[in-house]
């Protein structure tokens, strides 16, 4: 897949932009805060249909206007697809796949793929197990619409169920063992898909992982769920005299791990920066090949935002080596360090294009 031109009106600092991009390796230097992760997170909008920034659209809208919209134009295997996002303030969005627009959201999902790895993804270590279980589900819902079906079935349940929870009346038992059932059924589904991703997953992650350090660690990923403790209505259901005294589901997919390990201990607690690092880009780098394999037979776009910082030389040329070889396809990299970008500018073959950006302006 190739992202060939991206237009942008009003997309947080980025009042118009216009860009055509080449087939592999695009670079967005400048300054902190000038505006290059608007441009990356305006591409993950347009494939995901939200910001990984903010979670309440109109946020996206430029300070002062109205209404914002990005359209990107994509070769999917040798055929033009245009998706674009428009949005006026208190108004819902409109998504629409070749001036269409789209029934259900949840119909784009996968069409596009897409990886990003940022400064953000420090939170999937440091941060609580929801982060966690994110980075699960953004990957499985690109390739797997039931998945992603039963887990929006799964989070309608789990509300319902604790609205009963905190009320004052005690809950009517057909009702609560409805929505607890369908918690069951779609939670059981769910914990399969995710099991059978962490599998196939894990030793691809710990073979980028070995790239990267040289070989340096060893690290794991293990996977924990309530399912493993039996039926998970039984589960649930056992649990709800305790629930309705904390007013909210104690048990549940919801409550999943994945738990990361660095030579056998939590690298929440162990790693180094570096080390943190090397573990976030060897996730985001096998969530991309695994993406490839599985997703909807296009290669995926990969997203690299400041990801250099806190590495040492080894290791940035080792992703360098990665990034650069032919199983990846087109790249966007935002850095402020230009001696970054040069680096990785010396295995193209010239097939690159460099962007400046200062003040939500990007210049060619």
């Amino acid at each position: 897949m190739i992202l060939k031109r991206l237009t942008i009106l009003n997309y947080r600092n980025i009042a118009t932009a216009e860009l055509e991009f080449s087939e592999k390796i695009n670079c967005f230097v400048g300054h902190n805060g000038e505006g290059k992760t608007n441009v990356l997170d305006s591409i993950y909008f347009l494939s995901l249909t939200k910001s990984m920034a903010n979670s309440v659209d109109s946020m996206n809208v430029r300070h002062g206007e109205e209404l914002m919209m990005v359209q990107g134009l994509y070769d999917l295997n040798g055929v033009d697809e245009e998706v674009s996002i428009g949005l006026k303030i208190h108004q819902k969005k409109h998504v629409k796949r070749n001036k269409k627009e789209y029934k259900k959201l949840a119909e784009h999902i996968g069409l596009l793929p897409l990886i990003i790895a940022s400064p953000n993804d420090s939170t999937i270590i440091a941060g609580g197990s929801e982060e966690r279980r994110r980075l699960m589900d953004i990957v499985i819902s690109q390739y797997d619409a039931e998945y992603m079906a039963a887990l929006t079935a799964y989070n309608k349940a789990l509300q319902q169920r604790n609205a009963m929870l905190k009320a004052e009346e005690e809950p009517d038992e057909s009702i609560i063992s409805i929505y607890e059932e369908m918690m069951a059924s779609n939670g059981e589904l769910i914990y399969s898909k995710r099991r059978a991703f962490v599998e196939e997953f894990t030793p691809v992650f710990q073979h980028f992982y070995e790239m990267i350090s040289g070989g340096c660690e060893a690290v794991s990923l293990t996977y924990t769920s309530h399912c493993q403790r039996g039926a998970l209505i039984d589960v649930i259901q056992s649990g709800r005299a305790k629930d309705r005294i904390m007013g909210y589901s104690l048990h549940g997919i919801h409550k999943d791990e994945l738990e990361m390990a660095l030579g056998g201990y939590p690298i929440k607690r162990e790693g180094s920066q570096g080390q943190n690092k090397t573990y976030m880009i060897a996730l985001k780098l096998a969530q991309f090949d695994f993406l490839k394999r599985t997703g909807s037979n296009t290669t995926p776009l990969l997203l690299l935002d400041d990801i250099f910082d806190k590495l040492d030389a080894q290791r940035v040329e080792q992703i360098v080596n990665i990034v650069s070889g032919d199983q990846f396809g087109q790249i966007f990299i935002t850095d402020t360090n230009r001696e970054n970008i040069d680096k990785i500018l010396e295995r193209t073959q010239g097939n690159y294009k460099i962007f400046n950006v200062e003040g939500g302006n990007i210049y060619s």
